[in-house]
């Protein structure tokens, strides 16, 4: 009996990574979908390219598409947070509710997102299906009755799922939802997180078209460029951590109470005046990395939009912008884009994660778990939860008497 219920709970688990995959992909589609009506309604032109559409609008356009974004995730938000109750972020509901979130909230704040994002805030597209497939996957293991730790697997694998179509990475949402989960290779996590990945994206690729993110022609290596990109990676290195630090103080700053209506048109306002005459700066960044690449975009002007451009995403997500901070790095002719590129230019954001010392966690004389939250100034918060560890006999405790204590430091992302 007890082997015949093992297997059936391993069916019921296989069950719900197949059903989280396919949801997550037909919402990717969705969501993407959603995404192109709303910029092409918005940007008109040809093709999908957000910048061209942008280079020939009229400044008015500028100013009324922008207001009108800042206007929408301030009332949206306020909307949300109403009838539906607060958000959680994604790992934060992984790591302290056992993946549990809020599904009518959540979805909410990923459609508005897409919107927002759709309309040309400086933020990526990422943002909306990895909270959809989080979702997803939460409804999915309701259905399934399935225990807290087998959720909080789901549930990451669902949001790996929805970074995985967004962008037609398997692999790279795979990889999410492992280092979100466990940070381990264990085949027992490997397997689901994969499985999810692969069946988002290739339930997305039946609607959308599996066509690279970047046109590059094939270049030719040399002595030059490969001594090049050693101080380059340092540079870039360095440049990455101020980036980090600079989007956990903007997320951390963001506006409270009233200044959640007021701050969103007001920034956006000014992001769509800088776009008139950069409108380079406007949505993930995708159309500047790859004239970038082919070498369209002047010194001088390059120069500007590593300033302009993180500046413009921070000052989006500092607003209270919902959004992704990922672009994809893909690769096109099997050459890979350059890392430091899409990091400045395209407002990705690299985590950087240090060791800490460990410290001794508070003494507590009765039972039950206790939760302490320490800000600090990276692109993470930090969480500690601490739980008196069992004292069946004297060895298992201090030489005053006092209970053991286990710590478990978690990590969640800021952006949310």
């Amino acid at each position: 009996m007890a082997t015949l219920g093992a297997r059936q709970a391993a069916a019921t688990f296989w069950l719900a990574v197949v059903v989280t995959g396919a949801g997550t992909g037909l919402a990717t589609a969705a969501l993407m979908d959603l995404l192109y009506v709303v910029q092409h309604t918005l940007w008109p032109g040809a093709g999908m390219d957000l910048l061209d559409a942008a280079s020939h609008a009229d400044w008015p356009r500028h100013l009324a598409v922008l207001v009108a974004a800042g206007l929408l995730t301030g009332v949206g938000q306020f909307l949300l947070g109403r009838l539906a109750g607060s958000s959680i972020d994604v790992t934060t509901a992984i790591w302290l509710q056992a993946g549990r979130m809020p599904a009518l909230r959540t979805f909410g704040s990923a459609v508005l997102s897409i919107v927002v994002v759709g309309m040309g805030a400086s933020l990526g597209r990422e943002g909306a299906p990895k909270q959809a497939g989080a979702v997803i996957a939460n409804t999915a293991s309701d259905a399934a009755g399935l225990p807290d730790e087998t959720r909080r697997l789901l549930v990451a694998c669902g949001a790996g799922a929805g970074f995985a179509a967004a962008y037609g990475v398997p692999l790279g949402g795979a990889l999410f939802a492992l280092e979100v989960v466990r940070r381990d290779l264990a085949p027992r996590f490997v397997l689901p997180a994969l499985l999810t990945s692969v069946i988002a994206t290739g339930v997305s690729w039946l609607f959308r078209p599996d066509a690279p993110t970047y046109q590059i022609p094939a270049y030719t290596s040399s002595l030059s460029v490969v001594a090049w990109a050693l101080p380059a990676g340092l540079v870039a290195g360095v440049v990455a951590v101020l980036f980090v630090r600079a989007v956990a103080w903007a997320d951390t700053h963001r506006p409270r109470g009233w200044l959640r209506l007021a701050a969103p048109p007001l920034a956006l306002g000014l992001l769509g005046a800088v776009s008139i005459p950069f409108p380079q700066i406007l949505g993930n960044g995708r159309d500047v990395a790859e004239l970038t690449f082919t070498g369209q975009i002047g010194p001088w002007l390059l120069l500007t939009l590593l300033l302009l451009k993180p500046a413009a995403t921070l000052l989006c997500l500092g607003s209270g912008t919902p959004g992704g901070l990922f672009t994809r790095g893909g690769c096109a002719a099997g050459r890979r884009p350059g890392p430091w590129v899409v990091a400045l230019l395209a407002g990705g954001a690299t985590r950087i994660v240090r060791p800490r010392r460990r410290r001794r966690p508070r003494r507590r004389d009765h039972a039950g778990p206790r939760l302490h939250r320490r800000p600090h100034g990276r692109a993470h918060g930090t969480h500690t939860i601490v739980h008196p560890a069992p004292a069946p006999g004297r060895d298992d405790r201090h030489a005053d008497g006092t209970p053991h204590q286990r710590a478990l430091h978690l990590r969640c992302a800021a952006h949310r």
